[in-house]
């Protein structure tokens, strides 16, 4: 895909595929027997919406950059690098599914349906959107999205909560949050696993450990192993590769399988690094924590780069037709972003209407 000097990280601006990384990205696709027969059953459609996916996640983020280097806002908090993390997982979910994105995991939105223009508006302050210019914070239950809440892990429980309801309910349905590897330091996080795995919900809690929180270095918070979760509550537990869209897909239909089954909940392990800040503003600083040689390994591994060279040399998908699906996708962001940014006087929010909706002090 085209890539953006002025907005992503400077190990994507000049990407091109290494062969033993491409290898490593083709070995993984038929590494387990399970994932493989997953993957080998997505048509071409599937492994397109993938990459439309992907392609949608990225430009969103550069539309954001965008406006942050423009001054519409003051700053945007970026899933650009760990975009498989999100689209995978949401590729392999049903519709009457529910999911509750971290931030970083805006794409979340764009995969359940959410328009691209009520994206754009939750920066903007804007009316058009549930929370109704409040929160930068936006989902849309209608479409099964449960906004995100500011403190990281919090939804841990609250998606938990709507797994009760949907075994209680019976109707087959699943809940799927992320949460991100400094979070899983809360409470919030622990009580809401403990509590899914005791009354073995259709729950899936997605550790994306990008190692880093916040700012600090993963190694410093944290000095066990996410892989021991799944024996301490009692659950089952799986790592997929987080920068690897087919391997997140997989790893996910199994999981969501097995809540369908009655024998979740289901710990998902995602192993990927984020590349930039916490959002743009400490983006610098972001790069002090770890070596320059850190950031070239991930960088090499960017999810686009590495799903479009596999579409290209193991499928055979013809360059000039995932030049057309971005080319969409790029229009439609670009349109949508358009929109919002024209809405901002006609939907600014009503200062008298500040205390509706507001149950507290």
């Amino acid at each position: 895909m085209k890539r953006y000097p002025a907005y992503e990280f400077p190990e994507y601006v000049h990407w091109t595929p290494d062969p033993a990384v491409q290898a490593a990205f083709a070995d993984r696709v038929t590494a387990d027997a399970d994932r493989a027969a997953r993957i080998a059953a997505l048509d071409d459609a599937g492994l397109l919406a993938l990459y439309r996916g992907l392609v949608a996640a990225r430009l969103h983020d550069v539309q954001l950059k965008r406006w942050v280097k423009q001054g519409v806002i003051t700053k945007a908090w970026l899933g650009s690098g760990e975009e498989a993390a999100t689209v995978g997982p949401c590729a392999a979910l049903r519709d009457g599914d529910v999911v509750s994105p971290m931030i970083r995991n805006a794409s979340a939105l764009i995969e359940r349906g959410v328009p691209l223009d009520v994206c754009f508006s939750a920066y903007l302050g804007t009316t058009n959107n549930h929370t109704r210019g409040r929160d930068l914070h936006v989902g849309d239950l209608a479409r099964g999205v449960i906004p995100p809440i500011s403190h990281v892990g919090d939804v841990v429980p609250v998606l938990a909560g709507c797994a009760l309801a949907f075994k209680q309910a019976r109707d087959g349905r699943i809940a799927l949050t992320w949460t991100g590897d400094g979070s899983t330091a809360t409470g919030a996080v622990h009580e809401g696993l403990r509590m899914a795995a005791a009354l073995q919900l259709p729950f899936i809690c997605v550790i994306q450990d990008n190692q880093v929180a916040l700012g600090t270095h993963g190694g410093v918070h944290f000095r066990g192993d996410f892989a021991a979760y799944g024996a301490a509550y009692g659950c089952a537990i799986a790592e997929f590769d987080g920068n690897h869209v087919l391997d997140a897909y997989a790893a996910t239909a199994w999981a969501a399988e097995r809540c369908r089954a009655g024998e979740g909940p289901v710990i998902l392990v995602a192993r990927t690094f984020r590349m930039g800040g916490h959002a743009t503003h400490d983006e610098r600083e972001a790069r002090e924590l770890f070596d320059p040689a850190v950031f070239a390994h991930w960088g090499q591994r960017d999810p686009v780069g590495m799903y479009e060279t596999w579409l290209t040399e193991a499928r055979g998908v013809a360059p000039d037709q995932l030049a057309a699906i971005e080319a969409e996708v790029d229009a439609a962001i670009d349109a949508a972003a358009r929109l919002a940014l024209s809405r901002r006087e006609s939907h600014a929010p009503d200062p008298a209407t500040v205390a509706e909706g507001v149950y507290g002090p």
